[in-house]
C-alpha cells in the first residue's frame, strides 16, 4: 500500500471516491446539456449509476481507520450542499437541474434528490461496509427504484390496482433489480471478508428487495418519495430478516472487529483530554 498511515490512506480514497462519482454525474450532466437522452430517463440513470459507483469504492477504504465511514461520503455531503444551494436559487446550474429534476424545476432538487444524497450519506455513516444492511439500502435505492421508472415508462401498460401511478412491471423490475444488484455487491464485497456469502443471505436479500418493491408500489411512496420509503423500507425489513438469520455485524456504527466507532472516537478525544 502507498501508505502505512490509515488515516491518509482513508483520505486519498475518499478523493478518489469523490473523483470516480463526480466524473458520472459530469457525464450525465452533459448528456442532459447536449439533449442526448429524455430528461427523465437521464436523471433516472443518475439515480442508478451515481450512487452504485461510488458504493464500489468502499473497499478503497482502511478497515482500523475509526473514521473511513465519516471520510467515504464526503463527496455526498458536498452534493447535499450542491443540490441545496441549487435548489434554494442561490446558485443556477442548468445541467443539475436537468440532469436531477423530473420537470426543470430547481425547486424539485430539495425533494427527492436531495433525500436520496441523505440516505447514502446516513447508510455510510451508520451501516458501513460490513453491515449487509447498506447494500440492501443502497442497492434497492439506486438500483431497484431506479430501473422500476424506466421500465414502469417503457412497459407499464397495466397499473397496479391500490396506485395508478404505479405498474406491474415497475415493481417487478425494481424486485429484480434491487435483489440482482444486492447478490452481486454481497459477493463484491466477500472478496474483501465485509460480509458473509451464503444461499440463507441471497434468499434475506430477496425478501428485503420484494418488501421495498410493495413499499414502493403503495400511494404513500408517492404522496411522499420513494428516495425516502425505499431505504426506510430496507433498514427496517434488513434489521429484522438479518437478525432473524444470525447475520454478523449489523450494529449501528461497527467496526470490522466489532467495536462501535462512535466508541473508539470518544475514546480518542477523552484520551487527548485528559492528557492536557
Amino acid at each position: 500500500m502507498w501508505t502505512d498511515n490509515p488515516l491518509v490512506r482513508d483520505a486519498g480514497a475518499a478523493v478518489l471516491t469523490g473523483v470516480a462519482a463526480a466524473v458520472v454525474l459530469r457525464f450525465w450532466e452533459e448528456v442532459a446539456n447536449r439533449e442526448l437522452l429524455d430528461q427523465k430517463l437521464c436523471r433516472k440513470l443518475v439515480h442508478i449509476t451515481v450512487g452504485l459507483v461510488y458504493f464500489l469504492m468502499w473497499p478503497l477504504f482502511s478497515s482500523d481507520d475509526v473514521y473511513a465511514p465519516f471520510l467515504a461520503p464526503l463527496i455526498i455531503l458536498i452534493n447535499i450542499i450542491k443540490v441545496t444551494v441549487i435548489g434554494l436559487g442561490v446558485v443556477k446550474d442548468e445541467g443539475v437541474v436537468n440532469s436531477m429534476t423530473r420537470h426543470g424545476d430547481y425547486r424539485e432538487l430539495l425533494k427527492g434528490p436531495l433525500y436520496y444524497a441523505c440516505a447514502i450519506a446516513l447508510t455510510t455513516v451508520v451501516f458501513w461496509r460490513i453491515s449487509p444492511i447498506s447494500i440492501a439500502v443502497i442497492c434497492n435505492l439506486c438500483a431497484g427504484d431506479g430501473v422500476a421508472d424506466i421500465a414502469g415508462r417503457r412497459f407499464g401498460h397495466v397499473k397496479l390496482p391500490h396506485n395508478p401511478e404505479k405498474s406491474y412491471a415497475g415493481s417487478i423490475a425494481m424486485f429484480l433489480a434491487g435483489f440482482i444488484a444486492s447478490v452481486l455487491y454481497m459477493l463484491y464485497f466477500n472478496i474483501f471478508g465485509f460480509v458473509d456469502k451464503s444461499w440463507t443471505m441471497v434468499a434475506a436479500f430477496g425478501i428485503i428487495s420484494l418488501a421495498a418493491a410493495v413499499v414502493e408500489s403503495l400511494p404513500i411512496s408517492t404522496r411522499l418519495d420513494d428516495n425516502l420509503t425505499v431505504p426506510l423500507a430496507s433498514v427496517l425489513v434488513g434489521a429484522l430478516v438479518f437478525y432473524s438469520i444470525g447475520a454478523a455485524n449489523l450494529c449501528c456504527m461497527s467496526s470490522e472487529d466489532g467495536s462501535s466507532s462512535i466508541s473508539a472516537i470518544l475514546e480518542m478525544v477523552l484520551a487527548g483530554s485528559s492528557s492536557k
